[in-house]
């Protein structure tokens, strides 16, 4: 053969090469698709797609909800600080384009954090189609759902002197109670709830950092909040535990004074019958319970441990409770929602 046919000829056997890649690849990234988490059909972050330019990875996606004035800017905010590529009330038919312009982008948009509100009227009708078409392209998202009493929400509509984007002509309450109605799906299928009623903004801050600031995402991360049952049940609980059934260190003139944290007083607690018995049963049926969270896809869980005031009893369980679930590899952040109220 003539150079030029041998040129030829290696041109053809380079394409053929390159197509019988490319089909290789198609069938992994339908394998992946197929044969991932148990009954989810989603694909973990980091694995690839196909987009119009080839196969790209795909980014990690995190949607912020909730009512208006619970903190969406605040969470925004702080995973924005955390390196995330935040949009602001993007429309939620965007989403999926969002996220393949994302996979596009050859790693530099790695993390996405999409806040979706009320504020898009009309474009919010979408966001169930937006979610089905995510699912149907295999692309795991996380929902952060921020929530806050009436009562909350009221204060700081009145405290900057702004109406409700819902309430019309009508008053603020009638403002909220057609965004609770508008948000109740979307809170059922949220990953996380936070409720912002008792949380100022660096609480809230503090919140989002135990849960987004590591590098590698954990299985399951727990809180664990004590509280006391005078002040009302945390409304972001997922498992309330009562120790109301142990003795009160209140009643004790000498431990009345300290909390749950004081040495003397959880060993009082820990003294009397069934303390040490509950801690250990409880502490096996959450594994089970994280077993089944973790088949699930849950990643986030709030164990609210009360008493009556939130000062010693639900104090001194909790701190026992979170050292146990992480002896037992589950990253657990603890709260005392009303230590020092009293």
């Amino acid at each position: 053969m003539t150079e030029r046919e041998n040129a030829h000829e290696a041109e053809r056997e380079q394409e053929e090469a390159e197509r019988g890649q490319k089909a290789e690849r198609e069938q992994e990234v339908e394998h992946d698709g197929t044969d991932r988490a148990d009954g989810a059909g989603h694909v973990s972050t980091g694995t690839t797609i196909e987009t119009s330019d080839g196969n790209a990875t795909i980014p990690e996606l995190v949607i912020i909800s909730g009512m208006s004035g619970a903190g969406r800017s605040t969470a925004a905010k702080c995973l924005e600080d955390l390196g995330w590529f935040v949009v602001d009330n993007l429309p939620p038919a965007l989403i999926p384009t969002m996220v393949e312009l994302g996979a596009r982008s050859q790693g530099n948009v790695a993390r996405i954090a999409v806040v979706v509100d009320v504020r898009g009227r009309r474009f919010f009708d979408n966001l169930r189609d937006s979610l089905a078409d995510l699912e149907s392209k295999h692309v795991t998202r996380r929902i952060v759902f921020l929530e806050s009493s009436d009562d909350a929400l009221v204060r700081r509509f009145e405290s900057v002197r702004r109406p409700h984007p819902l309430q019309g002509d009508g008053r603020i309450v009638d403002g909220i109670a057609a965004e609770r109605d508008l948000l109740r799906e979307l809170r059922g299928d949220a990953d996380l709830v936070i409720d912002t009623s008792s949380l100022n903004v660096h609480e809230l801050r503090a919140k989002m950092d135990a849960q987004f600031a590591g590098d590698e995402e954990p299985e399951l991360r727990a809180t664990v909040m004590s509280f006391g049952f005078k002040y009302g049940l945390p409304v972001d609980a997922d498992l309330v535990v009562d120790c109301r059934f142990l003795p009160n260190p209140h009643w004790v003139p000498e431990l009345r004074p300290f909390t749950g944290l004081n040495e003397e007083v959880s060993a009082y607690v820990f003294d009397q019958p069934g303390a040490k018995e509950f801690l250990n049963q409880y502490t096996e049926l959450l594994q089970l319970i994280a077993a089944g969270y973790r088949r699930e896809g849950k990643r986030y869980v709030t164990i609210a441990v009360g008493c009556t005031g939130g000062k010693h009893r639900s104090v001194a369980m909790s701190e026992k409770l979170a050292a146990r679930l992480a002896t037992e590899g589950i990253e657990t952040v603890l709260v005392h929602r009303d230590m020092g109220r009293e």
